[in-house]
């Protein structure tokens, strides 16, 4: 139940705007929508997990970083594109040119060192976790609704 907003949870809360027909911006770098963001399904997290879980000598003691890599990875732009696809609607999306001093255009998580130690990786498409949130959006439309106003 994490609930999209503008700095976090970016994916959640533009496929419930796209459902719900609600505006949104394409915020600095020129308003074009170009940052891109990986994304991860808790489904391929939980596989992660359950390998540690299940071997916790293998794991141990070590850090790693975790997300969808450059294969699960979207521009706001491509995300619009795959929310109106799935919701078949079509929003009003702002354009904002300027760069506020917290923006990072691009974030993609480098999974190099779990996929070299046990061979993770995500096996789920930004397609399909868009359509996983499409699906829970539907089942929760009017507490999901509720967050949004």
């Amino acid at each position: 139940w994490q609930m999209g907003k503008v700095d976090q949870g970016v994916v959640v809360l533009w496929l419930a705007r796209h459902y719900f027909k609600a505006d949104l911006s394409y915020i600095g770098y020129g308003g074009t929508g170009h940052q891109v963001r990986d994304l991860l399904h808790i489904n391929d997290l939980y596989r992660l997990l359950k390998m540690q879980m299940e071997d916790f000598s293998r794991f141990s003691g070590q850090t790693f970083n975790v997300g969808g890599g450059l294969d699960v990875s979207v521009s706001l732009a491509e995300l619009s594109t795959l929310c109106e696809q799935i919701t078949g609607n079509t929003i009003n999306i702002r354009k904002v040119a300027e760069n506020r001093s917290a923006d990072i255009p691009v974030y993609i998580t480098d999974n190099s060192k779990i996929n070299s130690i046990c061979g993770w990786a995500p096996e789920n498409s930004p397609q399909m976790i868009l359509s996983d949130i499409f699906e829970w959006i539907k089942a929760h439309e009017q507490s999901v609704k509720k967050l949004l106003s």
